[in-house]
């Protein structure tokens, strides 16, 4: 399980075969290995059972 505020990347193929590269961080761990994310950009084309990866670390943002 991702610790909260860890950042998602789901990659894939969604059902038209269009790429699917979606990051998300956790906000909170509902259990049975579910969390909650929020997507940080469109999430169409998303279906259940498509591979997320941990990244283990928050997001960053380069500044400046």
């Amino acid at each position: 399980m991702p610790n909260i505020y860890n950042a998602l990347v789901v990659k894939g193929q969604d059902t038209a075969g269009q790429q699917i590269n979606v990051t998300c961080e956790v906000q909170q761990l509902l259990g049975n290995n579910q969390v909650r994310a929020v997507a940080m950009s469109a999430t169409d084309g998303l279906t259940r059972g498509i591979e997320v990866i941990d990244t283990g670390a928050t997001l960053s943002v380069p500044v400046g």
